[in-house]
């Protein structure tokens, strides 16, 4: 049997959109693909719209200017009704874990089996068991979230966003929290799990994982997306900073971005 190419299949298009935070513009002509099985770096400083972007791909902001699709749902088009349906076919892991610490490890993952349509009690118990176990973490589903490390807690909120087997994992800051080992036992783990044909999309503004465990990259800069080569920093010249354009929650400045493919 062929071995199957996932880089020659894409599930995440952008091309010259614009990611607003409420009125104000945060990225510009915004335009890449990733494909299937990539693990690609999202990186920039503070407010520089990396959560805005990926909010915009699990459709909590909405996408108004420029086309943008995942996974096959059209992100300008997509009706409200769908995106619970969208968000089924991704993973969402962030910074501060955002467990529920009235339930212990395996009641957070059946919290969020059942909330997309689980319902067989045997099933559900089998996919906790394989998904805790995928992420190394076996015996402690009658655990609570206060009586494991920072790093298991990350581990429990990476294996939640594997219940339903998603397309695509969107990490916004999973090792924010974590010290430098810890983060990069994290990394790792996200790396593995896209060898498995899962994209993952990390936002980080850690430089040391960068470069201790370099991969494609994308950076938001100066309200551009631009692409960086594998292990090679980013080099360009001065832009100018409109004045006006900034966002609260993504202090940054529209401009041209670069095309990424």
């Amino acid at each position: 049997m062929k071995e199957t190419n996932f880089d020659l299949m894409s599930i995440l298009q952008f091309t010259n959109a614009s990611i607003y935070q409420r009125e104000h513009l945060v990225l510009s002509e915004v335009s890449l693909t990733v494909n299937k099985g990539e693990f690609v770096y999202l990186i920039g400083k503070t407010g520089t719209g990396k959560s805005s972007l990926l909010k915009t791909l699990y459709c909590d902001l909405p996408l108004n200017e420029g086309d943008g699709s995942i996974v096959e749902y059209d992100l300008r088009k997509i009706k409200t009704r769908e995106i619970p349906y969208l968000r089924r076919k991704l993973g969402i892991v962030f910074q501060d874990f955002q467990l529920l610490t009235d339930r212990n490890v395996s009641q957070n993952l059946i919290f969020a089996m059942k909330a997309t349509g689980w319902k067989d009690k045997k099933e559900i118990a089998a996919r906790v068991d394989e998904v805790l176990q995928k992420v190394g973490l076996t015996d402690i589903g009658n655990t609570m979230p206060y009586q494991i490390s920072g790093g298991e807690q990350q581990r429990v909120a990476i294996a939640r966003a594997l219940v339903n087997n998603p397309q695509v994992i969107l990490a916004d800051e999973p090792t924010g929290n974590l010290d430098p080992e810890i983060s990069e036992d994290i990394v790792r783990l996200l790396k593995k799990i896209s060898l498995g044909g899962t994209t993952v999309i990390m936002a980080t503004h850690d430089s040391n994982i960068l470069s201790k465990l370099p991969s494609r990259t994308i950076v938001c800069e100066d309200g551009r997306v631009l692409a960086k080569a594998e292990g090679v920093p980013v080099t360009q010249p001065p832009t100018r900073m409109d004045k006006g354009t900034s966002s609260p929650s993504d202090q940054s400045p529209p401009h041209q971005d670069a095309s990424l493919s």
